[in-house]
C-alpha cells in the first residue's frame, strides 16, 4: 500500500549533516504529528544512527504492525520536526520526551 507522506520528497532540505538511518512511525510522516518521544539505542548496523522517533500516541498494537514504521534518513525526520535537531548529538542509550507544547525535550534516561 502506497503511503501519502505529509512532506513531499522535493520539500526535504538538508538541515543536519548525514548521520545515517532511523526509524519513525507513520503518525509522524503520514499523519503529521510532532515527535513527542524519541530514543537512541545501540545501532543495528553501520548505517543505523540508533534513533527511533514516535508521536507518543502509538499503542502496542500499532507498534506491533511493521507497516506502521519505516526506516528514514535522520535528516528526513528533522524536516518533519526540527525540534529534534539540538538533541541528535546525544550518545546512546538515551530516551527523551517533549516537555509540553514547546520545542524542548527532557531526558528521561541516559
Amino acid at each position: 500500500m502506497a503511503k501519502n507522506f505529509n512532506l513531499k520528497a522535493e520539500d526535504i532540505k538538508d538541515l543536519i549533516p548525514r548521520m545515517g538511518g532511523c526509524m519513525a512511525t507513520d503518525k509522524i510522516t503520514v499523519d503529521g504529528l510532532k515527535v513527542n518521544y524519541m530514543y537512541r539505542e545501540t545501532p543495528d548496523n553501520e548505517i543505523d544512527s540508533g534513533w527511533r522517533f514516535l508521536s507518543g500516541t502509538e499503542d502496542q498494537e500499532y507498534l506491533d504492525n511493521a507497516e506502521n514504521t519505516m526506516v528514514y534518513d535522520v535528516n528526513t525526520i528533522a524536516n518533519y520536526d526540527p525540534a529534534i535537531i539540538p538533541y541528535l548529538h546525544l550518545p546512546y542509550p538515551v530516551e527523551l520526551e517533549r516537555a509540553g507544547a514547546g520545542d524542548h525535550f527532557d531526558i528521561v534516561t541516559q
